[in-house]
């Protein structure tokens, strides 16, 4: 892999991690968490995130 590669490959995945943290914190202020439980919601997004379906294995 060279260099550009490995910079798409990681802009992908931060994009979906970026994605899936925004996605939780908003499911977060729908269900009336308070700022800290949205964002550990947002936080365990992106720790369950399936990476091998971001980077197409």
């Amino acid at each position: 892999m060279d260099e550009q590669d490995a910079l798409r490959l990681a802009e992908t995945v931060r994009a979906a991690c970026v994605a899936a943290a925004e996605q939780a914190y908003e499911e977060g202020g729908v269900r009336g968490l308070c700022a800290e439980g949205r964002w550990e919601l947002a936080l365990d997004a992106m720790k369950r995130l399936e990476l091998r379906s971001v980077v197409g294995l």
